[in-house]
């Protein structure tokens, strides 16, 4: 089928940008009174608002039949049916199979409940004390080594429901970067007899995490005794069994992950074991539940009301129609504060690509710039930017309303302010009215008056959460990862593959070889600095 910018409805949308790229999104609300009625989606117990995003009726309906004429319905279908939407690695991408919202592959299904039983089976036995270190005392520090999937989705979820039945359960950490000052800084206070290290490597050949492997059995040697067996320290999240036995890990510590799963969309697997071990299977199932809960809306819903439809059309119109090339993920949560960074790896790797099907470029942006933090420390670090800086950025209000304490109503109060505000924004004449009312005199109200406007009319999305508990965490990460499928098929690119990311990775083998002709000659030069610093 033709590519979506091709279609009639993307000239349609094209026609309809310009003006509103000028408008003014509070005075879209003057124009129609029940815009935040009809632009508000529920599901899965998520309140998904968007009546401020620069989006009039017409442009809403627009969106809904490009999806309708790109097919989506079809996409989706072929999706939970298991065909091969990556298409480049031609395989599909069932990371839904492993929450029960469709069929694992024929053949699949009993590998798979067989590693994910022996995963829970260690997780509870880690919870209840009953695993045992080499000298007999049981683990009390569990720290995975990974990077990329195998890291941020697992840490992410940790944090995210660090108060979820935690009970007696082994305390886990996280490594992922080759710096050893991080490796350093998770073992500080841990102890060597008591501690459990999960290498978490599809391939088992991922440079950062061997690298930090191979320190872990140092450490652990360091404490134990040089040349003690480790293998009671040690498990695996991996394919390659052989590799991770080499290593030293037994057999049935070694966790397999379906190839039809990508990295980033690999919490719902083994990768998730760190989190089983954290907060039991109890709430991983509960996760697993609202991702579940999710998939059946995103299979199910017509397209007007489907909310990952509705996220990624809106995206696609910031992206495309307005010229907007920044997403900010902003989470009104302690808790939440690594969600941006999960969402980086998601929308940028599965969609920061210009190759389209057919081998051709495409003709218009892909996936934003996605970043973010946590919401009141970032109200106080980088919202001036998009309070008065020179940039249009859409943003994602992510609120847990979370109870009825004080502290949870500021949350939501300032999310909410934050939203509107950024909206709104202030002119010269209300900032003037403002100073004078502060009592400065004319003409320094004059003077200030500029430096007080703020032009507003940002875009945003505000999502609500009942609570920050694992159902609806895991309804929120399926609808991003739904919401990126979708981006990725109006696009025409492939979603699940990553292989610019190893065109770095290349360049640091040929550099660590000692290849002289490897690099530019900025590189070579900068190089020789540096081994030289060494000396």
């Amino acid at each position: 089928m033709p590519y979506s910018t091709e279609l009639s409805g993307w000239a349609t949308l094209s026609g309809l940008a310009p003006r509103l790229r000028e408008a003014r999104i509070a005075r879209l609300f003057e124009v129609e009174r029940q815009r935040p009625a009809r632009m508000t989606l529920r599901t899965c117990g998520l309140v998904a608002d968007f009546s401020k995003q620069a989006i009039d009726a017409a442009a809403w309906d627009a969106l809904d039949a490009l999806g309708h004429e790109a097919a989506l319905p079809a996409a989706i279908d072929a999706l939970f049916g298991g065909e091969a939407v990556n298409f480049t690695e031609r395989r599909p991408a069932l990371h839904m199979a492993l929450r029960g919202s469709c069929a694992p592959p024929a053949g699949d299904e009993a590998a798979l409940a067989e590693a994910m039983g022996r995963a829970r089976q260690l997780a509870e036995a880690l919870r209840a004390g009953a695993l045992t270190g080499r000298t007999g005392r049981a683990i009390r520090t569990v720290v995975n080594l990974g990077i990329g999937g195998s890291d941020l989705g697992p840490r992410m979820a940790v944090e995210a429901l660090a108060e979820s039945n935690r009970g007696a359960a082994p305390e886990v950490r996280f490594v992922a970067n080759i710096d050893p000052a991080e490796f350093d800084e998770a073992v500080r206070d841990a102890e060597q007899a008591t501690t459990l290290f999960i290498v978490s490597s599809k391939s088992f050949t991922t440079a950062e995490t061997l690298a930090n492997a191979e320190l872990a059995r140092t450490w652990l040697r360091a404490g134990l005794g040089e040349g003690a067996d480790t293998v009671a320290h040690f498990a695996a999240v991996s394919n390659a069994t052989g590799a991770a036995e080499a290593f030293g890990i037994a057999r049935e510590r070694i966790f397999a992950i379906p190839p039809w799963v990508g990295g980033r969309f690999s919490l719902w697997s083994a990768i998730g074991l760190p989190l089983m071990i954290a907060v039991g299977t109890a709430a991983f199932d509960a996760l697993l539940a609202g991702a579940r809960a999710m998939d059946a809306h995103f299979r199910d819903a017509p397209l007007a009301l489907n909310l990952p439809v509705r996220m990624a059309l809106t995206g696609i119109w910031n992206t495309d129609l307005l010229g907007i090339e920044t997403l900010a993920a902003l989470p009104y949560a302690h808790r939440l504060r690594s969600l941006p960074a999960w969402l980086q790896q998601l929308e940028m790797e599965s969609n920061g690509k210009r190759c389209r099907r057919d081998g051709s470029t495409s003709p218009v942006p892909t996936a934003p710039v996605v970043w973010g933090g946590a919401g009141t420390p970032g109200q106080h670090a980088f919202h001036q930017l998009l309070y008065q800086g020179t940039r249009r950025v859409a943003l994602d209000f992510i609120v847990p309303v979370r109870g009825h304490d004080s502290a949870s109503r500021a949350l939501v109060e300032n999310a909410l302010a934050q939203a509107a505000a950024l909206m709104a924004g202030r002119d010269f004449e209300t900032a003037t009215r403002s100073l004078l009312a502060r009592g400065l005199a004319e003409a320094e109200a004059s003077r200030l008056a500029p430096h007080l406007v703020s032009p507003g009319n940002q875009p945003s999305t505000t999502l609500l959460l009942p609570d920050l508990d694992p159902v609806s965490l895991g309804a929120l990460l399926a609808l991003y990862e739904h919401k990126v499928f979708v981006q990725g098929w109006i696009w025409g690119i492939a979603s699940f593959d990553q292989y610019g990311v190893e065109l770095g990775k290349e360049m640091a083998r040929a550099l660590a070889a000692g290849n002289a002709s490897a690099g530019d000659p900025s590189t070579r030069a900068l190089l020789a600095a540096a081994e030289a610093m060494r000396r």
